[in-house]
């Protein structure tokens, strides 16, 4: 924040498993911030340093933290490590958050939440340097998803044809999939049946996953795309016939047509096309800016 020691203060404790339940209940009580509330809060932060604001913002998204932390309980790390480590993240998206582009926080925050949590797993797990690159970090997050998915839980390596499956699905070589198999083996795969705690309380089963959708997030994520329609469709309107037609074969299709295509159907060059696509393009982006702001002027 303007100041990381301003927002802090109004979270909740959160000092170890024993009190994650009362942590988890606290945090239920703060409010859920309307569009309109959560606009005014996050341009007083944006323009002012406004510390209340950013505490306001951050206390309500603390549901959206917990709910993804829990997504990251199969790695054996403390739940409430997981959360203040999403803490952290929340905090840097409010930050960093611009309210004028037309998105809700929830959708912002949700990368720095998941950003932040993710590299406190791969320091925790020190797994030799393996998160330098993009691949390897997807690897290292959805290998054990899709064992589970494919009851690959033999020992040793993989069979030859779970290894295929999970090498084709995550666009990686089946030598990285050997690799950080056993790594993660070596990092502490046990039974689903071993209890957590010393005194027997929990098993591993009892922290898989949870993938049902947290509500206020679906609610956020069904806003935000209704709206980014609606303005898309809006914007549109400030191009001609040729121009939108372009824009859309080129950028708004599953498949994409090409220049060569485009310049046969208007009888131009492909340079012609590709100036008329960045023409569209950039009066699609200032028209929506422009509603953006209209809308947030109505609900002034």
């Amino acid at each position: 924040m303007a100041s990381g020691s301003n927002v802090p203060a109004t979270i909740p404790a959160l000092g170890g498993e024993a009190s994650l339940n009362r942590y988890l209940a606290e945090i239920k009580k703060f409010p859920i911030l309307a569009p309109e509330q959560e606009y005014m809060l996050a341009k007083r932060f944006q323009e002012h340093g406004d510390p209340e604001a950013a505490a306001q913002l951050v206390t309500s998204h603390l549901r959206l933290v917990a709910k993804i932390a829990m997504g990251y309980r199969g790695y054996g790390l403390p739940v409430s490590e997981l959360i203040s480590e999403g803490n952290i993240g929340l905090m840097q998206g409010v930050k960093k958050f611009e309210p004028d582009r037309g998105f809700r926080l929830a959708t912002y925050a949700m990368w720095w939440i998941r950003a932040s949590i993710q590299e406190f797993i791969l320091r925790s797990w020190s797994l030799v340097k393996m998160g330098t690159t993009a691949a390897q970090k997807k690897l290292f997050f959805n290998l054990r998803r899709m064992k589970a998915k494919l009851d690959a839980f033999e020992d040793g390596d993989l069979s030859p044809e779970n290894l295929a499956k999970i090498a084709t699905d995550l666009g990686v070589t089946e030598e990285e999939v050997t690799s950080m198999n056993r790594r993660m083996a070596m990092g502490g795969d046990t039974s689903l049946n071993v209890p957590m705690r010393e005194d027997g309380e929990g098993q591993w089963q009892d922290w898989l996953q949870d993938d049902s959708a947290l509500q206020d997030e679906v609610l956020a994520e069904t806003q935000e795309a209704d709206v980014r329609h609606e303005m898309l469709v809006s914007a549109m309107s400030d191009l001609n016939d040729r121009e939108r037609h372009i824009l859309t074969e080129r950028r708004l299709t599953d498949d994409p047509k090409t220049l060569e295509e485009l310049s046969q159907v208007y009888n131009v060059s492909r340079e012609r096309v590709r100036q008329i696509e960045v023409r569209a393009f950039e009066k699609l982006q200032k028209a929506m800016m422009r509603i953006a702001g209209e809308k947030r002027l109505l609900t002034v």
